[in-house]
C-alpha cells in the first residue's frame, strides 16, 4: 500500500480502531501501540485491502492483536511467576539465578539489554525501541526469540 492510502485510512479508521483497542486492553498507551503496529504493518507490508473489506479487514486486526498482546502479557506474568523468588524458597533463587546466569552467558549483548530493561527495568516496548533504535516489533521479536531459547533450555533441563 501507498502512503498516501495508508494515511486515508488512519484518518478514516483510526479512532474506531483505538475505541475497539482501548475496550480490550484498558491501556490507553498500549492501545495505541496496537493500532500503530497495524498501520506499521500496512506500509511495510504487500497487503492490499479491498474498499469493501478494509473496515472489517482493520478491526478484526486491530482485535486479533489485542488478544494477542493479552496472551502475551499473561505468559510474561506466569514466566516471572514461575521464576520469582519466594520469600523462603530457596529453590526459586536457585532457579532465578540459574536464569540469570544462563541469559547473562549465552544472549548477545542487545539481547541482554533488551531482556534487563524489560524484566528488571520494567520499560515498555515503546521505551525499549527508543532507547535501542529499532521498532517495538523487533522488541518483540527479541523478547520472543529470547524467552523460547530460555524456555527450551530450562525445559530440557528438566526431563
Amino acid at each position: 500500500m501507498t502512503n498516501e492510502e495508508v494515511q486515508k485510512l488512519f484518518i478514516r479508521y483510526y479512532e474506531a480502531m483505538y475505541r475497539v483497542a482501548r475496550g480490550i486492553l484498558y491501556d490507553e498507551q498500549e492501545s495505541k501501540d496496537v493500532v500503530s503496529d497495524i498501520f506499521e504493518r500496512l506500509l511495510n507490508g504487500r497487503i492490499v485491502l479491498l474498499p469493501e473489506t478494509e473496515e472489517h479487514y482493520l478491526l478484526t486486526s486491530v482485535s486479533n492483536q489485542c488478544i494477542k498482546r493479552l496472551n502475551h502479557d499473561e505468559v510474561r506474568r506466569r514466566f516471572a511467576d514461575s521464576y520469582a523468588p519466594g520469600e523462603d524458597d530457596g529453590e526459586e533463587d536457585d532457579r532465578l539465578n540459574e536464569v540469570v546466569d544462563f541469559v547473562t552467558r549465552n544472549l548477545p549483548e542487545q539481547e541482554l539489554r533488551i531482556f534487563h530493561l524489560r524484566f528488571t527495568k520494567g520499560c515498555s516496548y515503546e521505551e525499549i525501541a527508543s532507547l535501542e533504535d529499532i521498532s517495538k516489533v523487533a522488541v518483540w521479536k527479541h523478547l520472543s526469540r529470547l524467552l523460547n531459547i530460555i524456555r527450551n533450555n530450562f525445559n530440557s533441563s528438566r526431563k
